[in-house]
């Protein structure tokens, strides 16, 4: 008999815990396309590992960085790389300010900086955008040491006990460079993939949630299609975006949907017969 009644314990707790699990993931606004990654992305964040989220502009990672922020309530600071990235983009910059009528030098932090002392989320966007001589200043707060020494300031830095990084590639994208090895091996990462079936479903039910079943039914057949026709090597992987289509969906809840998909996905691509494509795609579902 207690072994029956500590299984429905564990039963109901297990419930419980995966109802709870849902309405964080939820509040954050990223939906798991498999029931481990969420749990297992946490688990890394929680032994203080620098994460990679590996995939496809649209993919969601933004958002998944944004639901880990909620999730352990931990405020995020974002840095977007470019070519144009620099040390002061990352760590701070000196700058003369007027106290008490006396001319001084301050210096003021960066997201890295901030993040370190603050033990907040560090998010780094794209981050093989960034030109590769730029990043090795990370490489001692990425690995085991966890600490910078400014070399603005000559200031040693230790990360807090909470400071974490997340950071965000899209692979093999114009524009983006292989991450270098020495980088990449101090991260631990993780394949972001499109949203597809039901776990769509509900994002889209989520964001949009007066929108029509028959929309919604139609939103779900066009992105499945586009998605089978970048696996087909069709269309460019950013066909398939779930930011794309849902954007698609807010317009056509005001226009038509032909109107909406031409102009939040099609009109984005570069190849004309690729918009053509789309187009003669959605033609197929909307008369």
């Amino acid at each position: 008999m207690r072994s029956i009644i500590e299984k429905e314990q564990q039963k109901r707790q297990q419930k419980e815990h995966t109802i709870h699990m849902q309405r964080l993931i939820q509040e954050g606004g990223y939906i798991s396309p498999d029931e481990y990654l969420w749990e297992d992305i946490l688990v890394g964040v929680a032994l203080k590992k620098p994460i990679l989220l590996k995939g496809p502009s649209g993919a969601g990672k933004t958002k998944l960085a944004q639901s880990i922020s909620h999730f352990f309530n931990q405020p995020m600071h974002s840095v977007n790389c470019s070519v144009d990235l620099d040390a002061e983009s990352l760590l701070g910059f000196k700058t003369i300010v007027q106290k008490d009528g006396e001319t001084m030098i301050e210096f003021v932090e960066g997201p890295v900086v901030k993040a370190m002392k603050e033990g907040h989320i560090l998010y780094i966007d794209e981050i093989n955008m960034a030109k590769p001589e730029t990043l090795p200043i990370l490489h001692s707060v990425l690995d085991h040491r966890r600490m910078l020494t400014n070399p603005f300031t000559g200031e040693v830095i230790y990360a807090h006990e909470d400071f974490t990084v997340i950071s965000a590639i899209n692979e093999g994208y114009v524009g983006t460079s292989p991450m270098n090895e020495a980088l990449k091996n101090r991260f631990i990462s993780f394949s972001i993939p499109y949203l597809s079936g039901e776990e769509l479903r509900k994002v889209m039910e989520s964001d949009f949630p007066d929108a029509s079943k028959q929309l919604i039914d139609t939103m779900m057949n066009i992105g499945n299609e586009l998605k089978k026709q970048v696996m087909n090597g069709l269309l460019s992987d950013e066909a398939a975006s779930i930011r794309s289509l849902l954007d698609a969906i807010s317009l056509a809840e005001h226009i038509s949907v032909k109107r909406a998909i031409r102009y939040a996905i099609a009109e984005k691509l570069e190849d004309q017969i690729e918009r053509n494509l789309i187009m003669e795609l959605v033609d197929t579902w909307v008369k």
